[in-house]
């Protein structure tokens, strides 16, 4: 019985439980095996980065205030926060690292830089 490589389907020769006709055809298949994840993973990051710099440029000291329409504008997704944060008032701050932002009344926001972590 000849034996396929699940890569190329080529015939495999050599040990009996070798997988695979070459290192390639090995490293493409487990390349596919990890693809979908791995760039569910690289797509988060990069969109959380996106975020962070759009946040980052926008609160130029340690608090600004801007329009949900300058958010979108830049390319900002409000459903992508690293925490959030309840104040004993109430306030609801979402972060994205240590870039945060509240929302105000008529589409406008308080953006804030969280200096707590440079304390530590």
């Amino acid at each position: 019985m000849e034996r396929k490589c699940p890569e190329c389907g080529n015939p495999i020769f050599g040990r009996a439980d070798k997988k695979f006709c070459s290192d390639p055809c090995r490293n493409n298949y487990n390349n596919k095996q990890k693809a979908s994840s791995t760039n569910l993973i690289k797509n988060t990051n990069y969109a959380l980065k996106k975020n962070y710099q759009i946040l980052q440029k926008l609160c130029k000291n340690d608090k600004s205030k801007t329009t949900r329409s300058t958010l979108l504008k830049h390319g900002f997704n409000f459903e992508l926060i690293t925490s959030r944060r309840v104040t004993k008032k109430g306030s609801e701050y979402f972060f994205v690292y240590d870039y945060g932002y509240l929302e105000l009344d008529n589409d406008f926001f308080l953006l804030v830089k969280d200096n707590r972590s440079e304390e530590d």
